[in-house]
């Protein structure tokens, strides 16, 4: 893997938030029992909710049925990842948000749909994923950070931890892994990383590029290829 110029990757992510700031004030859900619902997209800096056709893309590769499925959506902003799960079956689908007027905006959704199965939470979700008593928890984990934050190898290793093996990891960025920044500190994570997920499907919509990894069982050789 090779580090992307990080002048290049910021002008990936300044046309990510340009992006962001000329998005439409409302998502709608595209499939389950909510289809066609609205989700409200309040001002908020950085905002950047997963495009219709993104969200479609996903749900082709993960199929439409998620019944049975536990669902973390750890960077939730309009929770569009993680109410589109929740409205095609999913059991139990957790949104994390830090930022309490988001977390406001999501618990009316909530509400406003009767999602029993959705859960709101305030939290930071690189330590939230972190906590020992999310081992393993999910079948499923979005990952939308801060595109001008450098969570995207953090994020990715709280990630793996909530997922069992054959789990599925979804990691939205501006750019595509391989040219994500890999500071030094980071170096030793990385390779873990690399050696537990399998990169199931790539794509891009813009300046968006968005992953869909599965996690590689210790004893499984050789790992899922990438399509």
């Amino acid at each position: 893997m090779h580090p992307q110029p990080s002048s290049a990757l910021g002008q990936q992510a300044k046309a990510a938030k340009t992006v962001a700031r000329t998005a439409a004030q409302e998502v709608r859900i595209i499939g389950g029992q909510w289809k066609r619902s609205v989700l409200p997209v309040p001002v908020s800096a950085g905002l950047r909710p997963t495009p219709s056709r993104v969200r479609e893309t996903l749900f082709n590769w993960l199929g439409q049925d998620l019944s049975g499925w536990r669902v973390l959506d750890a960077f939730a902003g309009t929770g569009a990842l993680g109410f589109e799960a929740a409205s095609r079956g999913a059991d139990e689908v957790v949104l994390l948000e830090r930022d309490t007027s988001l977390v406001r905006h999501l618990q009316a959704t909530q509400t406003r749909l009767n999602a029993a199965q959705v859960r709101v939470a305030q939290a930071d979700a690189v330590s939230w994923m972190r906590q020992p008593r999310q081992a393993q928890a999910f079948d499923l984990v979005f990952l939308d950070p801060p595109f001008d934050e450098a969570l995207f190898w953090p994020a990715l290793e709280g990630a793996l931890s909530c997922v069992p093996a054959d789990g599925w990891i979804y990691l939205e960025s501006p750019a595509p892994l391989q040219a994500l920044p890999q500071a030094e500190q980071h170096a030793d994570l990385i390779a873990g990383l690399i050696a537990q997920l399998a990169l199931h499907r790539h794509g891009q919509a813009g300046a968006v590029h968005f992953h869909l990894f599965r996690r590689v069982a210790a004893d499984q050789s050789p790992p899922l290829p990438a399509a």
